[in-house]
């Protein structure tokens, strides 16, 4: 499938960006596409990875304010989450992965396994998820975690067990789209209905 870029301009340049792009594409007739204008919300790679102790079928997850949830929902804006970062410095995504580990959960890793590469609004957004589980134990426990006090987080880490995660996103009290999947996979792979 052809596509023609007849023009981009960066709208925003901030910590993210936003990019206006004129362009027509072949459609499923052959046939090229009227000129349409679409925004890209640019915001690079991440990383979520799903913590499990096999031995205690717990999953570690964190919690920590979102501010775009406050504003949307009805709720407090305190989500639990898999433990997530994003790509930088020409860091690789595993690379990523275990650095968050420590910072947000306290853990290192026993294993790290990838999941899949997702994109979460492909509508509206550039933004790819680099989806790992990765296997800890009570061993693996090597500080408080927390989050960074530089980027202003502030992280709570809740263990609990897989049982209980996947009852929390039946209700819809897991809200994070990234963790829903990363719980779900783990399901799957457990067999568990």
């Amino acid at each position: 499938m052809r596509v023609e870029v007849k023009g981009r301009h960066r709208e925003y340049d901030g910590i993210f960006k936003l990019d206006k792009a004129v362009l027509r594409y072949e459609k499923f007739d052959g046939r090229m596409s009227n000129e349409v204008t679409r925004l890209v919300f640019e915001r690079g790679d991440s990383v979520g990875v799903v913590l499990y102790d096999r031995g205690q079928d717990t999953v570690i997850l964190v919690e920590q304010f979102r501010y775009p949830a406050y504003v949307r929902e009805e709720d407090d804006g305190w989500l639990l989450e898999v433990v997530a970062g994003i790509v930088d410095r020409g860091r690789s995504p595993d690379a990523v992965a275990r650095a968050e580990l420590v910072e947000e959960a306290g853990y290192s890793l026993e294993e790290l396994e990838y999941v899949t590469t997702f994109y979460p609004s492909p509508g509206a957004s550039s933004e790819r998820i680099h989806l790992y589980l990765g296997y800890v134990s009570a061993a693996a426990w090597v500080g408080a975690g927390g989050g960074s006090s530089q980027e202003s987080e502030d992280i709570r880490v809740v263990e609990m067990p897989l049982d209980e995660a996947l009852r929390l996103v039946r209700q819809g009290l897991i809200k994070n789209g990234t963790t829903i999947i990363a719980l779900q996979h783990l399901a799957l792979r457990q067999d568990r209905n």
